[in-house]
C-alpha cells in the first residue's frame, strides 16, 4: 500500500543534494532550508527505511553501502520523474518554474528588458533569473536554460545561437590622458590592465599585424568577476579592458570609452548562445517557449567601428 503521508520524491531530492554537495549545510543553502531541517529529514528517512544511509563526522559525510545503493537508485528515479514531467509538459501550455542562468552584461542589457513581455504572454510561468558570468553545470544547478557568451565547451547540451559581437580593447579618456595611447600591441607592457578572477580560454589579447598574429596583455592592476564589473572599472580609469561591443557600444559612441589599437584588432567575435538539456526527452513547454521567445526578440547585431571626421567613434552596420 502506498504511503500518502510521506513525500518520498522530496526526500530523495534532499538526500541527493546532500550527497552531491557534500554535506547538510551546502544542501540546505541550495534548497533554502536550515541545516538542522535537512539533518532531521535525513534522520527521518533513515528511520523510515530502517537503515543508516550516511556516516556523519565533524569534517565530512560518507555514504554507507546502503546509502550508496539508495543514492544511485534515487538518481535514476528522479531522472525518470523529470523525463515524465517533460513528456507531459511538452504538449501543454507553458507553466511552472523556469530557472535561467545568464551572463551578467547580456542579461542586464538584452534579457531583463524582455522579461515583462515574456511573463505577460505566459502568466502561468514563474521565473528564477540568476545573473552570473560563472559557467554553471545545468544538471547540478537544476537550471533549465543558460545563456553563455564566448566559446562553448564540448558537452551534450543543445545550443541555440542568439547573436555575435566583436571584441574591442578600450580605455577611459582620463586613463589615456594619464598613461598615453598605445601605438602597437607591445606598448601594453607599460600599461595597466583589467583582468578576470576566473580562467579565460585565451591567456593574452589577440592582435593581428598583416598576416602575423600575436598576443599581448597589460599587467593586470585589478581583476573582475564579470563583464559589468570590468566595464565599470574601465570607466573609472583603472586600466584598459577588452570587452564585447554589445556591452560597451553606447560607451564608445558617447565618448566614455575610447577604442585602443583598432588597427591591430583581429576582428574576432564572441558568440552568444542559449544552452539547455534537450537530447533525451521533449522540452517542457515553458523552456521551449522561453528559448523561442529569445530567438525571436533578442537583437544582437555585429556592427563595425568607424571613426568620424571629428575623431569620434561610431557603430556602423
Amino acid at each position: 500500500m502506498a504511503r500518502f503521508d510521506t513525500n518520498r520524491s522530496a526526500e530523495m531530492e534532499v538526500f541527493v543534494r546532500v550527497v552531491d554537495l557534500g554535506g547538510f549545510t551546502p544542501a540546505a543553502r541550495k534548497l533554502r532550508l536550515t541545516p538542522s531541517g535537512v539533518s532531521k529529514l535525513i534522520s527521518r528517512l533513515e528511520a523510515r527505511l530502517g537503515a543508516r544511509l550516511v556516516n556523519r563526522t565533524t569534517r565530512k559525510l560518507t555514504l554507507t553501502a546502503e546509502g550508496q545503493a539508495f543514492y544511485e537508485r534515487s538518481l535514476r528515479i528522479l531522472a525518470e520523474m523529470e523525463e515524465a514531467e517533460r513528456e507531459a509538459a511538452s504538449g501543454a501550455a507553458p507553466r511552472g518554474r523556469l530557472t535561467v542562468n545568464c551572463n551578467i552584461p547580456f542579461g542586464m542589457l538584452h534579457v531583463m528588458p524582455l522579461i515583462p513581455r515574456f511573463l505577460a504572454q505566459h502568466p502561468d510561468v514563474t521565473l528564477d533569473l540568476v545573473l552570473t558570468d560563472t559557467v554553471i553545470d545545468l544538471m547540478q544547478e537544476r537550471a533549465d536554460v543558460a545563456i553563455r557568451v564566448g566559446p562553448l565547451r564540448a558537452s551534450r547540451l543543445v545550443a541555440r545561437k542568439l547573436g555575435t559581437s566583436r571584441m574591442v580593447v578600450v580605455g577611459a579618456p582620463d586613463y589615456l590622458a594619464r598613461c598615453g595611447m598605445p601605438k602597437i600591441p607591445a606598448d601594453l607592457a607599460d600599461h595597466r590592465g583589467i583582468g578576470w578572477t576566473f580562467p579565460r580560454s585565451i591567456r593574452g589579447w589577440p592582435f593581428r599585424r598583416g598576416d602575423h598574429a600575436e598576443e599581448a596583455l597589460p599587467p593586470p592592476v585589478a581583476r573582475a568577476s564579470d563583464g559589468e564589473a570590468a566595464r565599470r572599472l574601465c570607466l573609472g580609469g583603472v586600466g584598459l579592458a577588452r570587452l564585447a561591443l554589445f556591452h560597451i557600444g553606447p560607451d564608445i559612441e558617447s565618448g566614455r570609452l575610447v577604442p585602443v589599437l583598432q588597427g591591430y584588432n583581429p576582428g574576432d567575435r564572441e558568440d552568444i548562445h542559449a544552452v539547455y538539456v534537450g537530447h533525451t526527452a521533449p522540452l517542457p513547454a515553458r523552456v521551449r517557449a522561453f528559448i523561442d521567445f529569445l530567438a525571436e526578440h533578442v537583437r544582437v547585431s555585429d556592427p563595425a567601428l568607424r571613426r568620424t571626421g571629428d575623431g569620434k567613434w561610431k557603430l556602423v552596420g
